[in-house]
């Protein structure tokens, strides 16, 4: 089994991360609406799967976009609720 075939499953790390950190970003700049619940989770889960691709350098710009995304949209709603409460 070669790691990084076009057969692998890996191969979705890219998109999934695009896609999840995506959706994460109008999600956060919509937290107000929606929670920040989303955001983190779908946040979280675009960085992990961006830096699972990366780490297999399969699709390395959809990832790099996803973990840009996916940690904004983390960060956002975080520090709202901590400007805020001060």
């Amino acid at each position: 089994m070669a790691t990084g075939s076009a057969d692998s499953p890996a191969t979705l790390y890219g998109p999934v991360s695009l896609a999840l950190g995506t959706v994460a970003l109008i999600a956060a700049v919509f937290s107000g609406f929606v929670g920040i619940a989303i955001p983190l989770l779908f946040g979280s889960l675009a960085v992990t799967f961006a830096l699972l691709g990366l780490a297999r350098k399969l699709n390395r710009s959809q990832c790099a976009i996803g973990l840009a995304t996916g940690s904004l949209s983390v960060l956002h709603p975080v520090l709202l609720a901590a400007a805020l409460s001060a």
